[in-house]
């Protein structure tokens, strides 16, 4: 209990009602589906009688998945995300049954278009979604699920997830006979998911340069000069030619990559570079 934060409760409850704003007040009106948990939820709420609704679904699928992950993600995460889903269901709830809003047949906001629907049912659920995990904990069950099943099946947990949707997807159409809503869905998953990716990892990922070269000290000065930037020297053995070199390790922005190419070849001409991204930094490269 002493790791958790109140500063992430808060975001989480804003995360929770971000999704419950993106789900029903765009997506569930349409009859559009979410992906994973929460899209399963939305099919068994359309399915089944009227007072099982889509509120009831987020407790009951995702909690018990959350809780049988305690051990694999620990207590923190657990809380964290209980919690999120909890805020997510008590959002939606008000926004269907209490509030005085109208999404039985069309979205209040975006009417019966499917891709603005699914566009920006995709965008506000994404960051909701992408809230919660930056800040310690999950919305949807199914994110647990393919932690701890994806190794064992020999599957990465991007693929499990994507196994999983398809799956969904493909019920879906079959369950409402009609392949349109189902299609529609897939521009939601692919528009959160790449939401999510932005939120966790940020909008300008940093990049990194591994430069291999016999002139450290001269490119190391002027990149040093140039950024302003911590450095890295690593040694290393070139396996052809058998004579010792080293390896500059050195973070920097995608605007800098064309400046840092000129600075290293116009000292060292053979020097090896390859750039990378990087999803975070933390710390201070010295």
């Amino acid at each position: 209990m002493k790791t958790l934060n109140w500063k992430n409760f808060v975001v989480l409850t804003i995360a929770g009602l971000c999704n419950a704003f993106g789900i029903t007040l765009f997506l569930a009106p349409v009859k559009l589906y979410d992906s994973g948990i929460s899209g399963t939820a939305m099919l068994l709420s359309q399915i089944t009688p009227e007072h099982w609704s889509l509120s009831i679904f987020l407790i009951a699928l995702n909690i018990p998945l959350f809780l049988y992950g305690l051990k694999k993600q620990g207590a923190s995460f657990t809380i964290y995300s209980i919690y999120a889903v909890t805020c997510y269901s008590l959002g939606a709830w008000l926004i269907t049954d209490v509030l005085p809003i109208d999404v039985s047949l069309a979205s209040p906001l975006a009417g019966t278009d499917l891709l603005l629907c699914a566009l920006f049912g995709g965008l506000i659920s994404g960051i909701g979604s992408g809230l919660t995990i930056r800040f310690g904990g999950a919305i949807d069950g199914i994110e647990v699920m393919a932690v701890i099943f994806a190794k064992k099946l020999g599957l990465t947990v991007g693929t499990f997830v994507m196994i999983y949707n398809v799956i969904l997807y493909v019920i879906c159409g079959f369950v409402i006979h009609s392949w349109v809503l189902p299609l529609y869905s897939i521009v939601t998953y692919m528009a959160a998911l790449k939401t999510i990716d932005y939120i966790v990892e940020g909008f300008d990922r940093a990049k990194s340069a591994m430069i291999v070269t016999t002139q450290p000290k001269e490119i190391c000065a002027s990149l040093s000069e140039a950024f302003g930037r911590g450095i890295t020297m690593l040694e290393g053995r070139g396996y052809y030619s058998d004579s010792d070199k080293t390896v500059i390790y050195f973070v920097l922005n995608r605007f800098q990559i064309g400046k840092l190419k000129e600075l290293v070849h116009a000292i060292d001409r053979n020097a090896y570079i390859t750039i990378s991204e990087v999803a975070d930094v933390f710390g201070v490269n010295s």
